[in-house]
């Protein structure tokens, strides 16, 4: 037998215990911790548990503690070891600091530090918008540039290019603040601004729906401390903060598209497939599973991976993505982007989760479905879904029947069978589908559609009696940024074309609209009947939550009343080219003893016992007396 020599097995132990003592401290180095999300969380949810996601390099090959005796009631990795989800127990832990402890071999290698913040006061029963709001749409990089220094970022790829219609134009948080008295005067209560977390695609990022950190302020609009302060600026003014939020996809810039946690993260075919965008086949009985699956995993586009909603790491991680930014931001709403694309059960628990914290949190989806009865499956409490044992947890869900009513009314002049304001009284015949009318969001148009003002030619008789729509019916009226002063955009030309600059919003601006002075008299024709509208309808209980008669429109002229016990509120809408003179008589059952009325925008009086002359395209908005 050979012997070893003593100094080959000094050598060979000092090698090995060298090597361990390396592999050990590549580990360690490799360990670094470069995200934590939630970043930090709040002390007193109704629910306790937390699921954090540490992410690093070989992260999941190290044990975890915590201090301060809280539990840790689960651990779980995936295929990546980039990624460990720890999920604790915050019941009864105080706002305070506390250590996660990562270990190898028992022996501590690092530590991260983590916080249970305070909670506002009162802040799981906030108040959130309703039918007594009227909600104004901006996207913030087409509104105003409050701060030029923010145009471009290092940390971007795309730059500042005003010149290109489908650039970055410098809009930003800073620029929304500025002219919260603007929006105010006009009387909108709430801001739906599109989203404004990062989107660092090289090109077309200003819409910012393809995502890259749902935890962060794009830096081109500003920072999250930005986001915060508009918050608190629109609460001094009495408005409320909707944050539009994404549950279906982010951007394939997302840092967690580069190294995903888990294959199941997102939903991936064999080769790329786009969704068929049929989500009729979601509550189709006859609809094939293959059509099912395209329409629900299918991606939007090539550039917005499709979010697996099936996955409980990825669900969990967008619930407590929304409720962090709720209580960080202080916001006072969701209106959630192609909300039916998701898996259905997985949203249905992504809202309930929301509503469960915040009972009174109001959120809005968009369901763009074709009839009343596929979009009342959607909203909570739907009698439509529980045919189907389904319920979507969703308050509130957006009119699109109504849009494309009004994108077609207004220009059928003689009203027969079908046309002009049947279009309208048809869509309230079906307000029996939907659990509750008054929680609609209803609106002319918005980013996605074409200008009302470019479908009707700028005739500011037609934008007059659609916003007297929006202002009277059921519902909550969203105003979409500068149609207030006459702004159009053609859809067919591409969506920068309805998505124009505000004009004012640029120091080199030759026109102001935020300012009386600065419009041109056709602005202020617009702006002013809006402003007088809007502000006129935040003390109506009666538009806000009272109950609606409408009549069969007549020549092409509807006529409809708002009521409750304090008050009654005629409305008279004639869409013919001719003058009318319209018999009071028929609607005796809401005129009653009533004998006058007062138009809101001209302040006339007119006798409603007997008649009304109304001339061709106008409206009147008689408080009758």
């Amino acid at each position: 037998m050979k012997k070893t020599s003593p100094l080959l097995f000094i050598n060979r132990s000092f090698l090995k215990k060298t090597t361990l003592f390396l592999f050990f401290m590549t580990l360690t180095l490799n360990a670094q911790i470069d995200k934590v999300e939630p970043p930090f969380w709040y002390a007193g949810m109704q629910n306790p548990e937390l699921q954090i996601l540490f992410y690093g390099k070989n992260i999941a090959q190290y044990q975890v503690t915590v201090s301060n005796g809280i539990k840790i009631t689960n651990v779980k990795r995936t295929e990546n070891l980039n990624y460990i989800f720890v999920t604790i127990d915050t019941k009864k832990v105080v706002a305070s600091d506390f250590v996660f402890t990562f270990k190898n071999n028992g022996k501590e290698t690092f530590t991260q530090k983590y916080s249970l913040q305070q909670r506002r006061e009162n802040s799981a029963q906030r108040k959130s918008f309703d039918s007594s709001d009227m909600m104004y749409l901006l996207m913030p990089d087409r509104f105003a540039n409050g701060n030029r220094n923010n145009d471009s970022e290092n940390t971007t790829q795309e730059k500042y290019n005003r010149e290109l219609p489908g650039g970055r134009h410098g809009g930003d948080i800073e620029g929304i603040i500025k002219n919260l008295d603007y929006i105010s005067e006009l009387g909108a209560t709430t801001i739906w601004s599109t989203p404004l977390c990062e989107d660092n695609d090289a090109k077309h990022s200003y819409h910012t729906y393809g995502q890259s950190d749902v935890y962060k302020i794009d830096p081109r609009y500003g920072t999250n401390a930005d986001y915060v302060l508009l918050a608190a600026e629109m609460h001094k003014r009495d408005m409320k903060l909707v944050m539009d939020y994404v549950t279906n996809h982010w951007g394939i810039e997302h840092w967690m598209m580069k190294d995903l946690p888990t294959k199941q993260w997102i939903n991936q075919f064999d080769t790329y497939t786009q969704t068929n965008h049929k989500r009729t086949v979601i509550h189709d009985t006859n609809a094939s599973e293959i059509d099912k699956k395209i329409t629900i995993d299918g991606w939007f586009v090539p550039l917005m991976p499709d979010l697996n909603l099936t996955n409980p790491l990825t669900l969990k991680y967008l619930i407590q993505n929304a409720i962090w930014w709720i209580e960080y931001a202080d916001l006072d709403g969701f209106r959630v982007d192609t909300y039916n694309y998701s898996d259905p059960k997985g949203i249905a628990k992504w809202t309930k989760s929301i509503t469960d914290e915040y009972p009174n949190f109001n959120i809005v989806g968009e369901v763009w479905m074709q009839s009343q009865a596929q979009m009342a499956y959607w909203q909570k409490d739907s009698k439509i879904g529980q045919i189907q044992n389904y319920n979507s947890y969703l308050p509130s869900v957006m009119d699109f029947t109504l849009y494309e009513a009004t994108s077609k009314a207004f220009s059928e002049d003689d009203g027969s069978w079908d046309k002009g304001m049947i279009k309208l009284y048809d869509n309230f015949t079906n307000d029996f589908l939907y659990p509750n009318t008054n929680n609609m969001l209803v609106f002319v148009e918005n980013h996605d559609t074409n200008r009302f003002n470019q479908t009707y030619g700028n005739d500011i008789r037609k934008y007059k009696m659609a916003m007297t729509l929006m202002a009277t019916i059921r519902g909550i009226p969203q105003l979409y940024y500068g149609s207030e002063i006459g702004m159009a955009g053609d859809k067919n030309k591409g969506d920068a074309d309805i998505r124009q600059d505000f004009p004012g919003g640029w120091e080199s601006d030759q026109n102001n609209a935020f300012t009386k002075e600065g419009r041109t008299p056709g602005q202020n024709d617009y702006f002013d009947f809006t402003s007088k509208l809007f502000n006129w309808r935040k003390t109506k209980a009666a538009i806000h939550f009272g109950k609606m008669t409408h009549y069969i429109p007549e020549n092409n002229v509807y006529a409809y009343f708002r009521y409750n016990t304090d008050e009654t509120i005629m409305v008279l809408m004639n869409n013919s080219n001719e003058t009318k003179t319209v018999n009071t008589h028929r609607f005796k059952e809401n005129i009653k003893d009533f004998k006058t009325g007062k138009d809101v925008i001209s302040e006339l009086t007119f006798d409603v016992t007997n008649e009304i002359i109304i001339e061709p395209k106008s409206v009147l908005i008689l408080e009758l007396k």
